[in-house]
């Protein structure tokens, strides 16, 4: 990775689901506007909008902010045509001066009626965005496995992994080779009570645990079928997540780092909200122990 891109993305960023500008009211719009203009000013390197967001929701943030890396993580190739979002994206990035990215992926079977043959779809579908945008701009993939970390490495600016471990960043490293982007994902639950903040990281984790992309994942990295029962075991829970104080959470994001990562997207996950809403006392609480770092 060029130390450009380096400078772009940052060491840490924030990943959220709740920055949707095109799902909610005009209050609900005015409070995105608001918390992403403040991660903006607690340096964070990069917003990353969760939960297949669309350009619409990435051309709210480019507006509300002035120098922030704003990237989509992920929108869904099977919900927007390449053409669609070709032209769309370049818009925007005619006001985003360059710091807009734009993550891809191929979501999963059980979410997508019309899911088949998922990497030959991104390949047909990074050749139809290529044929319709003269300039490609800055893209990442959504990858876990080796066939689609290749892509990302070949194809994009790099990768965008959610829902993975220290090892599998390393592993990912070695696929994409020491240029490539190297971006994961990593969910955090700032609460000292061990117990508490399982039960809150079982709640998410559910939900992802019937996923076959992303067990298939973990059982190549060594899991078993038992890690998944009751929302996750100790051993995976600990190995997916950051639980603890706002420390814990900076030695685990040098982990990753350490393994490989260029930049930590850090999702941070209450027990109230579900992970849907604006933890900006948290997000401020996580600034100021990487004070220096971002």
């Amino acid at each position: 990775m060029t130390s450009e891109t380096h400078e772009q993305f940052g060491r840490v960023g924030i990943w959220s689901s709740a920055l949707h500008a095109s799902r909610t009211d005009d209050a609900g719009k005015e409070a995105i506007a608001e918390a992403v203009a403040e991660l903006e000013e607690l340096a964070y390197g990069t917003l990353w909008i969760g939960g297949s967001p669309s350009p619409d929701d990435a051309a709210a943030l480019v507006a509300a902010t002035r120098t922030v890396t704003v990237a989509t993580g992920i929108l869904s190739i099977w919900d927007h045509t390449a053409a669609n979002v070709a032209a769309r994206i370049a818009a925007i990035d005619a006001d985003a001066r360059g710091r807009l990215v734009l993550g891809l992926g191929v979501s999963h079977g059980p979410m997508v009626p019309q899911y088949a043959k998922p990497y030959s779809a991104m390949v047909a579908y990074l050749d139809a965005l290529d044929a319709a945008a003269p300039n490609p701009g800055r893209r990442v993939l959504a990858a876990l496995g080796p066939k689609m970390l290749k892509l990302a490495a070949d194809r994009t600016l790099g990768a965008h992994p959610y829902l993975v471990t220290t090892e599998h960043t390393a592993e990912a490293r070695e696929a994409l080779g020491p240029d490539a982007l190297l971006a994961p994902e990593l969910t955090v639950v700032l609460d000292t009570d061990l117990d508490r903040a399982r039960t809150t990281a079982r709640n998410m984790l559910g939900m992802y645990l019937q996923l076959p992309n992303y067990t298939d994942n973990l059982l190549r990295l060594g899991f078993t079928e038992s890690d998944f029962a009751g929302g996750g075991s100790v051993r995976l829970l600990d190995a997916l997540f950051a639980l603890g104080d706002a420390g814990h959470v900076k030695a685990r994001t040098q982990e990753y780092l350490d393994a490989g990562a260029d930049h930590v997207a850090l999702q941070v996950l209450t027990a109230d909200e579900g992970g849907a809403g604006l933890p900006r006392a948290e997000w401020r609480e996580l600034a100021r122990v990487f004070a220096g770092e971002l």
